[in-house]
């Protein structure tokens, strides 16, 4: 009698093994992840930077091409998503990003919105 229940007990821990290496592989397969901006990136980036939301880290608030020199630029990638220029004001600051990608991402959608509202608001005084 000890075998059917040792069975039972032994499905039941694969099964949460197994749900739980499910959840955790789908936890990080929408998880986007920062890569190196390459050549081939290069005229979108030039795109990207081009429209870029804010002058400042989203990180650290310092002055992109401040006093820490170049900006960083690194694309964040989420499967069945675009592509996402993030310009740190040093490398220092990937890491902080790493951390919670989902805080900053939020601040650089703050910085969008608020760029298109100037925008709006600076065009919608005079007519076509």
């Amino acid at each position: 009698m000890k075998l059917p229940l040792s069975l039972s007990i032994a499905a039941v821990l694969l099964g949460t093994v197994a749900t739980s290496i499910s959840a955790f592989a789908n936890e990080g397969h929408n998880k986007g992840q920062l890569v190196p901006v390459t050549e081939k990136d290069a005229a979108w980036v030039t795109k990207a930077k081009a429209e870029y939301p804010t002058t400042a880290c989203v990180v650290s608030e310092d002055k992109l091409g401040g006093d820490m020199g170049k900006p960083a630029d690194f694309i964040y990638r989420v499967e069945g998503k675009p592509d996402r220029l993030i310009s740190f004001c040093c490398k220092d600051c990937v890491k902080d990003f790493n951390k919670d990608p989902e805080k900053y991402l939020k601040v650089l959608d703050a910085a969008a919105a608020k760029k298109g509202d100037a925008a709006h608001t600076e065009h919608s005084g005079h007519k076509h």
